[in-house]
């Protein structure tokens, strides 16, 4: 089984490359999944987690 995280960075793309700022908003909000850590470099999440929240947050930029 392979686990694929990521960072705020993929998240950006992933978003269609909204700013770190907005990206650092919705990951902060109470709905987008919690970080599995947070590492020196920043917090990192499952990117199936991820997933799931764009398609239902977000289905226009997956």
């Amino acid at each position: 089984m392979v686990v694929m995280l990521v960072g705020t960075h993929e998240i950006r793309v992933r978003l269609g490359g909204i700013s770190r700022q907005r990206v650092d908003q919705i990951t902060r909000k109470p709905g987008f999944p919690k970080p599995l850590a947070e590492l020196a470099q920043g917090r990192v999440w499952l990117a199936d987690d991820v997933a799931a929240w764009q398609k239902t947050h977000r289905p226009e930029s997956d």
